[in-house]
């Protein structure tokens, strides 16, 4: 990032983010249509997608023309590093929710159908069959979902996948360490090491995926247990997807040549969200997996 002037700088006026709010709009319209088995939802939702895409593609490359053209300077930095600080935060509510919702049902909905507590008489008259125990696989109405047969262990490809965000969180500060010293080799390494692990653990979780489907019958459909593994374990993927991606534009940036030691905010925004992805994984293997 250039710092050649220290004037205030005011964007120019620009039309992305009323594409994007069209987009995002579309996007979740189309969700909520979906749910309620409207056919129009998924085509909307794909029309969303599209147009949120190219607001993406547009938007960034705007930026990034304006960061190499020397446009930028340190008040231009530390706004950028508050509004990446302020992404992030909303990411944890994000995926705080998720956790609460799982905690809730663990903690209290599934003792409280057991009989735990101020449950006693909901158990005695209306489920006094149900035995309270996490992972929930004895439903108290079975009839409404598909029940599943096991729950996903923690050893074999979560706890691989553990090791494999583990190491790729090292591989990207490596790269970092090296784009500080001007070490470009480095640099290009460490981030072809993180896209590759990052890669491969999307890749594992796709077959972690088919082998809860077809073999176990765990999906979103299979009661809280299912629903909530799903959820959690397909944002989380889904968060991985997008960080490699953002990776990816930082190894062609780098190859490139468009950062230096002092001035390479986008490799660090990067790094910051997947070191998020890497500390949200260890908290959902320990409790969804493990625990």
């Amino acid at each position: 990032m250039s710092t050649v002037t220290d004037r205030y700088y005011v964007p120019h006026n620009s039309y992305w983010p009323i594409l994007g709010s069209v987009g995002l709009c579309a996007l979740f319209v189309g969700f909520a249509r979906l749910l309620t088995g409207a056919a129009v939802g998924s085509t909307l939702m794909i029309v969303g997608g599209l147009i949120m895409v190219l607001m993406l593609v547009g938007w960034f490359g705007t930026v990034i023309r304006e960061s190499q053209s020397g446009s930028y300077n340190q008040q231009v930095g530390r706004s950028f590093r508050w509004g990446m600080c302020w992404f992030i935060f909303s990411e944890v509510m994000f995926f705080g929710a998720f956790f609460a919702a799982l905690f809730y049902a663990r903690v209290l909905s599934v003792p409280w159908l057991g009989g735990a507590g101020s449950g006693v008489s909901t158990h005695l008259y209306i489920w006094p069959d149900f035995l309270a125990a996490w992972p929930l696989l004895q439903l108290p109405d079975p009839s409404q979902f598909e029940v599943a047969k096991a729950p996903m262990a923690a050893a074999g490809i979560p706890a691989l996948n553990t090791l494999i965000l583990l190491s790729s969180a090292a591989t990207v500060t490596w790269a970092h360490w090296g784009l500080k010293a001007d070490r470009r080799r480095q640099l290009i390494v460490g981030l072809v090491l993180t896209i590759s692990l990052g890669l491969l653990f999307i890749g594992l979780q796709a077959y972690e995926y088919r082998h809860a489907f077809t073999d176990l019958n765990l999906s979103i459909n299979s009661g809280i247990y299912g629903t909530t593994f799903i959820m959690l374990t397909g944002f989380h993927g889904l968060h991985v997807t997008v960080g490699v991606i953002m990776l990816m534009v930082i190894l062609g940036r780098s190859l490139a040549g468009h950062f230096t030691p002092l001035g390479h905010f986008a490799f660090e925004a990067s790094a910051w969200y997947w070191h998020f992805v890497d500390v949200i994984w260890l908290i959902l293997f320990t409790f969804v997996y493990w625990l």
